[in-house]
């Protein structure tokens, strides 16, 4: 920042001051100011002196300038103009004097050298380019020679030449063979800055028919590429032999074998030379030489040292290099090649010339009308330049003359200048080592005062530090600043005070007393124009508990703590730095609010910690060692709960948020992983601790969000791995300030107790929420849809509210507000409710029965108008009973059946009916209160099914060739019967069954004789009615016929009972005994294969001669029927022989109805789910008969025995 200038100063001073101003206007700080000033060109871009172009692509050559007026653009070639309007392959880019001269579409790069130079002009002046020498790039072919082998003996050195064609600009050098690759170079073998390939001794290896020489035009993107160089070295056995074969015996003289030489200088050659180099360039000087052993090459100046840190040493330390060179460069440059056998030496003289540079170029200069001003222009060179001054292009001696101007050498002086006096100065500095051309412009301006700084800027400063109010002003003439604090305060003077001369404002210690506003008013003899700025002054930040020194044991757990304090306007960050580097990333370092803890620390966490506190305007830092010491052996460690924080302390307290912070207790050798935080409202609930949060086991501070009207106290408990800590001591109570509620009642509802009333209820708010005292709820209510006001109440803490005296189930929009003493909760939202239901009035009318099957009914109704249900529609009921069955033409106790239809459904599905039936129902529609009136009751009958089986058989008065059978008729006729079916057919003793015989019974019989039937025979009867649908379920049952007169067996009635008649002791006849025998050898061999069977999951035999022998009208027996079906595997599971037929009794086919299991009502007699669905058995789904005493008796014998076993 610049310091404060004498006004005094002089005009010199002033002009300065000016120029500095100018040039802050070359940055567009203010937009609108740079549009609105005049101001002379200004050369902003342009080609370089020395600009060697591609032949083969446009030449672009740039000039850019800005002033205002914008300039316009002429050029000079060769010091003439040029036309660009007669150059068809010439064009200049708009707005701009940049040129593009087209190569690719026709035009020679060869046809455009020269000298080229920009001029941009507008109505204040003009100014120039330097003068840009255009030259296209070259690169020529190598010129053919014709090249000799190199034949050279072992250890002589030689030098490959290379000579490259000149280029434009020179090419690149380097060696390579025939496959591309480049030939190591070392002491021995080097490439020099002329390009030539240098050996100091050649080897035998050298020998080879490839030495290439490339040149690479880097310009042009070229390579080309020498003839091949062949190089044979012979070494002096392969020489001696030679000489030896061509020698008489009597010569004994030879090559003489590899002698080691001295060194002596390939290049340069001479004991002396010279080099001039430029200023600021590279100096290249070089020395190699040959001998044997290969020489090493050492670099000194004579009368001075090496320059530190430009010197570098290439090729080997054949090439020295000092960058950046100047004059103080100069001098003599000794290089020294030594071997074993001596040394050799060069010295180089350096002269170090210098194109011209600039001492002070000339700066722009803004005026005032009859204000004094210079413009400088020194510059250096070697030799010395020469200065001479050039006014809008033209050579100032030949230039309109100007009476406030006067030249004096390197220095232009003004005086009382005018508007006119505004032009473009060029200063020429040349020697023969090249020239510097600057343009600057003298500008007179008549402005009143600017102010650029932006009003109303707020500046930030850390109280005791330097506040810098800016001011950046701008006028013609220059605007005399003063600076008030307030809108209307008096004028700042003193010494707390410094004054800039570029307007700033400066407090070289800021106060809290210096916040405020201060104003600038800048002034000319043109205007005034005053700006705003703000200043706050905040508190420093500050590390009030800074890190400790600390000795940690190896893998103990350390912790560093770094508690600030700062300006609560700013904010800041905590960075924790190792050795003043990043923390490494390592999960072991965990960086907390206030600390940073290193948990399992190792050797290489030794070192210094730094906490570095940033803020936007400040920052502080503060560091402390750790120290790793190996831990001393130790008994068995002891895990514990960790003992209980302790010193809870509430700090920072706020309206809704407090901290609290506190010291943890004893780790008991488990490291804390978890802190937990509890409650105590002490005003409305004492004594109750609740959950609040919980911060992880490095943490000891949280800041914690707070409800009004609460009494809190704290308290925290540990946590480690092997459990909780006991809670600390309790903090301080700290009394949270009463606010309204946050919050309004949750699960608002409208529901009617009675037709005539609604009852509000909520759930109330808890003392906790109430936030202050006198907690009450306003209650409203108004009707829906209807344009009618709010009605509200204000009632006491409760939960519900009665408005009564409403229309019938209507719907009503509720809320519910919560207030307390301080006011009231924000607007709660609306919830809908209704007034009380009513029974409905309406029953639903057109009830329609449609009867799919003997068992199955559906019924459809219309739907009641909604008006009339007066209340939430639950669904409809349909209550049906039995009234008579049509075969008994018997009433009996009337049980009505309801099935349940929820929503607003219109038919249903009346399962399980009884065939051959009458029925009635009737529908009624059901709401939240009830049900209502029934429809009439709607009579329909049932059609006749299949009957029951007969209610019994018996068989009795068996003889030789006759059985007498009774039975009774079906329990359930279902329909009226035509007739009873008789089959039976005899058992051999292998239990075969024989031929099967059918006997059609009139349905008034209820007995029968059969005749002529085989004495001592076994017969099985089956035994069904029907009606004239079909065949119902029959009944089975088995008889023997009197094997002789000696002995009757009676046939066994019931489920293997036997009963014997009055006969005579035939335990002692003979034919008994034998039969006996045989029975019980049967049935061990039974036994035997059922053990072995079962254990093989197979087939018993018995099981598998009844399958072969089964009764065609049989179906399977199933599990529960007693049968050796039990114990048979997956094979047994077959489909029914053919002539089978699955009983029909209460049966329904799949396509005797698409009604789904949705359509089926919910009852008291019937099983449904929740959903109303029906889930018992109904027609289509077989029901198993209850034994109603239907299965015959039989004797005992072997399948039955084993069926007892079983």
């Amino acid at each position: 920042m610049m310091k404060r200038k004498s006004i005094s100063a002089g005009k010199a001073s002033l002009v300065l001051v000016l120029c500095q101003m100018i040039s802050a206007l070359d940055v567009p700080l203010d937009s609108k100011l740079l549009e609105e000033l005049l101001q002379p060109p200004t050369i902003t871009q342009q080609s370089p002196k020395d600009y060697i172009v591609d032949p083969r692509e446009n030449i672009v050559i740039q000039c850019e300038a800005k002033g205002k007026p914008p300039p316009s653009f002429s050029w000079t070639r060769n010091g003439t103009h040029f036309d660009i309007d007669k150059d068809a392959q010439v064009t200049m880019k708009p707005n701009s004097g940049t040129l593009v001269i087209n190569i690719m579409n026709g035009g020679k790069a060869e046809a455009y050298e020269g000298v080229y130079q920009c001029t941009a002009r507008n109505e204040r002046g003009a100014a120039i380019s330097n003068n840009i020498v255009i030259r296209p790039s070259r690169s020529p072919l190598w010129t053919k020679e014709k090249l000799e082998p190199n034949q050279v003996r072992e250890g002589d050195s030689l030098v490959l030449h290379c000579r490259p064609p000149v280029g434009l600009p020179p090419p690149i050098i380097f060696w390579m063979d025939n496959a591309f690759q480049r030939l190591p170079q070392s002491e021995r073998v080097s490439q020099g800055l002329n390009g030539d390939l240098y050996f100091s001794n050649v080897q035998p290896e050298d020998t080879r028919e490839d030495y290439i020489c490339y040149a690479r035009f880097n310009h042009t993107q070229t390579i080309q590429q020498k003839q091949p160089i062949s190089v044979k070295v012979f070494s002096m056995d392969s020489l001696n032999d030679t000489i030896a074969a061509n020698l008489s015996d009597t010569d004994i003289y030879g090559a003489k074998p590899v002698t080691e030489r001295q060194p002596i200088l390939l290049t340069p050659t001479g004991s002396t030379s010279t080099k001039v180099e430029l200023r600021g360039n590279v100096l290249l000087l070089e020395c190699i030489a040959a001998g044997l052993p290969t020489p090493v090459i050492r670099w000194i100046k004579e009368g001075g040292e090496l320059p530190a840190n430009r010197t570098f040493f290439e090729n080997f330390k054949k090439t020295l290099k000092i960058l950046d060179v100047s004059e103080a460069d100069s001098g003599n440059y000794k290089c020294i090649a030594r071997n074993i056998l001596g040394s050799a030496h060069h010295v180089i003289s350096v002269t170090v010339k210098a194109a011209p540079y600039w001492i002070t170029a000339p700066r722009n200069l803004v005026l005032s009308p009859g204000e004094d001003g210079t413009l400088i222009c020194r510059a250096n060179g070697n030799p010395k330049p020469n200065i001479s001054w050039l006014v809008n292009g033209v050579p100032i001696a030949i230039a309109p003359e100007d009476p406030s101007r006067k030249v004096d050498g390197d220095t232009i002086i003004f005086s009382h200048v005018q508007e006119r006096s505004s032009a473009v100065y060029q200063c020429n500095a040349s020697n023969e080592y090249g020239y510097l051309l600057a343009n600057a412009f003298v500008n007179v301006l008549a402005e009143p005062p600017r102010i650029l700084t932006p009003a109303n800027k707020m500046y930030q400063v850390i109280a005791d530090s330097p506040a810098l109010l800016d001011c950046a002003y701008f006028g013609s003439p220059k605007p005399e600043i003063e600076w008030f604090k307030g809108v209307k305060g008096s004028i700042l003077r003193g010494n707390e005070y410094v004054f800039h001369d570029n307007g700033t404002l400066e407090i070289p210690v800021a106060q809290k007393d210096s916040t405020g506003t201060y104003t600038c008013v800048a002034r000319n003899e043109l205007g005034k124009i005053q700006n705003e700025v703000h200043l706050e002054v905040k508190d420093p930040t500050m590390i009030i508990k800074q890190p400790e020194y600390k000795v940690i044991q190896r893998y103990g757990q350390v912790s560093f703590e770094c508690i600030i304090k700062h300006d609560s306007t700013l904010f800041a960050t905590v960075i924790w730095l190792k050795d003043n580097e990043e923390l490494p990333d390592d999960e072991r370092f965990l960086v907390g609010k206030d600390n940073l803890t290193i948990m399992n620390v190792t050797d290489k966490d030794d070192g210094t910690y730094t906490c570095i506190v940033n803020t936007t305007l400040d920052s502080v830092s503060a560091s402390a060692v750790l120290t790793v010491v190996a831990a001393p052996p130790t008994p068995a460690i002891i895990y514990a709960r960790p003992n209980p924080p302790f010193d809870l302390e509430l700090t920072g307290q706020l309206e809704r948020s407090v901290e609290l912070s506190w010291i943890p207790g004893d780790e008991n050798n488990s490291p804390i992983t978890t802190f937990v935080i509890e409650y105590e409202d002490g005003l409305h609930e004492p004594g109750v601790w609740h959950y609040q949060t919980e911060v992880p086991g490095t943490q000891t501070t949280i800041q914690l969000k707070l409800s009004p009207y609460v009494n809190y106290s704290f308290r925290v408990i540990a946590v480690n791995e092997i459990g909780r800590s006991q809670p600390s001591e309790p903090s301080e109570q700290y009394l949270t300030k009463s606010a309204n509620p946050d919050e309004n009642p949750s699960n608002v509802q409208g529901i009617g107790s009675e037709p005539d009333n609604l009852v509000i209820t909520w759930e109330s708010l808890t003392g906790f929420q109430s936030n202050g005292p006198g907690l009450q709820y306003k209650v409203s209510w108004r009707q829906k849809d209807v344009d009618d006001e709010w009605t509200s109440v204000i009632v006491a803490n409760v939960s519900k509210y009665i408005v009564s005296g409403t229309p019938t189930f209507v719907p009503y929009e509720i809320k519910v507000q919560a207030l307390n003493d301080l006011g009231y909760a924000p607007e709660p939202s609306e919830v809908i409710g209704h007034s009380g239901e009513d029974l409905p009035m309406v029953a639903p009318g057109n009830v329609q029965v449609h009867v799919v099957n003997s068992t199955l009914a559906k019924v459809h109704w219309d739907p009641v108008p909604l008006k009339s249900v007066r209340g939430h529609l639950q669904g409809y009921k349909v209550y049906y009973w039995k009234v008579q069955s049509l075969s008994r033409r018997s009433r009996r106790h009337v049980e009505k059946k309801i099935l349940t239809f929820r929503g607003n459904k219109t038919f249903g599905m009346l399962p399980g009916l009884e065939p051959y039936s009458s029925y009635k129902l009737n529908v009624r529609v059901v709401n939240g209160k009830g049900e209502g009136p029934a429809s009439p009751d709607k009579v329909f009958k049932t059609p006749e099914g299949v009957p029951s089986s007969p209610s019994f058989l018996k068989i009795t008065n068996p003889t030789l060739d006759s059985l007498t059978l009774e039975w009774g008729s079906p329990t359930h006729p279902n329909g009226v019967l035509i007739s009873y079916i008789l089959k039976f057919q005899p058992i051999n003793n292998t239990h075969e069954l024989g031929p099967l015989v059918e006997i059609r019974i009139p349905a008034n019989e209820s007995s029968l004789i059969l005749k002529n039937l085989n004495y001592s025979t076994r017969y099985k009867f089956y035994f069904n009615a029907q009606t004239s649908v079909g065949s119902g379920s029959q009944i089975t049952e088995e008889a023997v016929t009197v094997m002789d007169e000696a002995g009757i067996l009676h046939p066994a009635v019931g489920a293997g009972k036997a009963m014997a008649s009055r006969q005579v002791d035939i335990a002692t006849q003979g034919w008994f005994i034998g039969l006996m025998c045989a029975v019980a050898l049967l049935i061990l061999i039974l036994l035997i294969v059922c053990f072995i069977r079962r254990n093989k999951g197979g087939k018993y035999p018995v099981k598998e001669k009844e399958d072969a022998h089964a009764d065609p009208e049989i179906q399977p027996m199933k599990e529960d029927d007693g049968t050796f079906g039990e114990y048979s595997d997956a094979e047994d599971h077959k489909p029914l022989k053919k002539g089978s037929r699955t009983p029909s009794d209460r049966t329904v086919k799949k396509e005797d109805s698409d009604d789904s299991l949705v359509d089926y009502g919910e009852g008291v007699n019937g099983q449904f789910n929740e959903d109303g669905s029906f889930i018992g058995q109904y027609s289509g789904k077989k029901e198993k008969e209850p034994a109603e005493g239907n299965e015959s008796s039989e004797a005992p014998s072997p399948v039955n025995a084993m069926n007892s076993f079983v």
